[in-house]
């Protein structure tokens, strides 16, 4: 078990994806992000496995939660900056977890 310490120090925020394109080369179908956390935080890259339920055009615009702290991992030819959050539905495809309302870029999840 871990403590809410531990929790803690994992730094989840919310971003809005501004550029979304396939990703092609992964070994497994993916997308490459580009999510602005605002002015503190920047504009941070990703890749995702998201093609059963999104396209890179429906990405557009929408606000995602991702965690910022990690360290970069080389996925392929993507510098993943940082990990957009999903959760698996029934078929175990990712389902992005987003805020049900439009909030500040850079929000800090707690």
């Amino acid at each position: 078990m871990i403590t809410y310490d531990d929790f803690q120090k994992v730094d989840i925020r919310v971003g809005v994806i501004t550029r979304a394109e396939p990703f092609p080369e992964a070994r497994k179908p993916a997308i490459k992000l580009w999510v602005d956390f605002g002015s503190d935080i920047g504009e941070k890259r990703s890749s995702a496995q998201l093609t059963r339920h999104y396209t890179p055009e429906a990405l557009i615009g929408r606000q995602v939660v991702a965690v910022v702290n990690f360290p970069p991992r080389q996925i392929g030819k993507v510098l993943s900056e940082v990990l957009v959050l999903g959760v698996p539905d029934a078929e175990g495809e990712v389902v992005l977890l987003t805020p049900d309302q439009t909030v500040p870029l850079g929000g800090r999840m707690f």
